[in-house]
């Protein structure tokens, strides 16, 4: 076997963007469109005679330009902002999709796991979705039935092994789809964002097991948002920046140069009206640092406490806006998250009308330890399917100012650096 396991050259995909969407038709329509569009040629109709024009519509390229190649047994992260084109490689690199240029050369069997249950046929049990899933791969029935057990007990669905998956929660959808990618040996195995639906326990139980992939000398390509994962994971990250190959190299420098390329380092970002992250209900206009002065900043001391201002615009009646708040460190592991739905919120659940907002939140000094950090924000109105995240928006420094005095040199461990209440009782 090739030592190469994927080889790709001037990739591109173009897609056209109509001005209507396009709907599925089912065959009857498509069999009277093809007799009226006969009818109207025999009869002589053409354009001059008042026959709608075809949509206006714009050409977009998803991916231009990209090459690249993976050896076997490589765990590669590919990372980028929302619409830069991790998404879009996959389906190419799995052949859902053809490109609109450059090619492909895979040297083995492909697994996949793209969005939830994506190969499931929703009818067919979990058992039986497990066989066809091997099938595909290529795989006998005695080696599918070899690896059963153990898809079955990764997934923990062995309760709902015979019950059709269109019962399924998300979560245990998600459970037998990865068990089974990760499971049937396939020689590459692609890996998108759905890891992002599974708890914690079940992020680290995928983690260890695309390990212990690559270490049978497999490879993997992963999508994620989560930089701590791609260097916990990977040696070699990808960088893509709208649809073009930004940086390809060792995991560590690419993810810091990919965090600190989309952030404001001056304590505020403003997105221009067209770039503007958000739905249909509301966008995102800036974000915002200050301290407790009310000073726009780009670097804090560790004992201050200093809010994050973001402001929106409502563009639909009666939205009921919800915005979560994330912060990473500069190793890309999340510090922690804040939603703004809390009791005290006067907002929370409240439609707001057409207008603009400005929702804050306050972090609280004496919590940060030294370093670097980034500011994420995910938006929803509605339902969860219906949200947008904003990457490291901003970027920040905490600085030591002393408050919490030490008798030896050097940072504090950990990732947070709290001001805890200690106290000595004589017995």
């Amino acid at each position: 076997m090739s030592a190469v396991a994927i080889r790709v050259e001037k990739l591109g995909k173009q897609y056209r963007i109509d001005g209507q969407p396009a709907r599925y038709r089912t065959i009857r329509e498509t069999l009277m469109q093809s007799l009226q569009a006969s009818v109207h040629r025999a009869a002589g109709w053409g354009r001059s005679q008042n026959r709608p024009v075809s949509s206006p519509y714009e050409l977009l390229w998803a991916l231009r330009e990209v090459s690249f190649e993976v050896q076997h047994g490589e765990a590669v992260g590919i990372i980028g902002a929302n619409g830069a084109g991790k998404s879009t490689l996959l389906k190419l690199l799995s052949r859902i999709t053809e490109p609109t240029e450059g090619s492909i050369d895979l040297y083995g069997y492909i697994g996949s796991l793209l969005e939830v249950g994506t190969g499931f046929h929703p009818e067919l049990t979990g058992r039986e979705n497990i066989y066809l899933n091997g099938a595909i791969l290529g795989m006998s029935r005695a080696s599918i039935r070899s690896k059963f057990d153990e898809i079955v007990s990764f997934a923990e669905v062995e309760k709902f092994i015979d019950t059709p998956v269109k019962h399924y929660s998300s979560g245990m959808y998600l459970r037998l789809a990865f068990a089974v990618a990760a499971h049937l040996e396939p020689d590459i195995l692609l890996v998108d964002e759905v890891l992002a639906v599974g708890d914690a326990a079940f992020q680290q139980k995928c983690l260890h097991k695309m390990s212990d992939v690559t270490q049978e000398g497999r490879t993997v390509l992963f999508v994620s948002h989560n930089m701590g994962a791609i260097s916990t994971l990977c040696r070699r990250a990808i960088w893509l920046h709208k649809g073009r190959l930004a940086q390809d190299g060792a995991a560590a420098p690419t993810v810091t140069a990919y965090l600190n390329a989309g952030s404001a380092t001056s304590g505020r970002k403003v997105w221009a009206v067209d770039e503007r992250p958000g739905n249909r209900s509301f966008t995102l206009t800036s974000v915002t640092l200050k301290n407790a002065a009310g000073e726009i900043v780009s670097e804090v001391y560790l004992s201050e406490t200093i809010t994050v201002e973001v402001e929106f615009e409502v563009t639909e009646p009666g939205t009921k806006v919800v915005l979560s708040l994330n912060l990473w460190d500069a190793h890309g592991s999340e510090v922690f998250s804040s939603l703004s739905n809390t009791a005290d919120n006067p907002y929370h659940g409240r439609p707001l009308q057409p207008g603009r907002y400005c929702s804050q939140c306050v972090i609280y000094g004496n919590l940060l330890n030294e370093g670097r950090y980034y500011v994420t924000f995910i938006g929803v109105s509605g339902y969860w399917s219906d949200g947008f995240r904003t990457d490291y928006a901003l970027a920040f420094d905490a600085l030591e100012d002393g408050v919490l005095k030490r008798d030896y040199p050097g940072r504090y461990g950990g990732v947070l650096r709290p001001k805890l209440v200690w106290t000595i009782t004589p017995r």
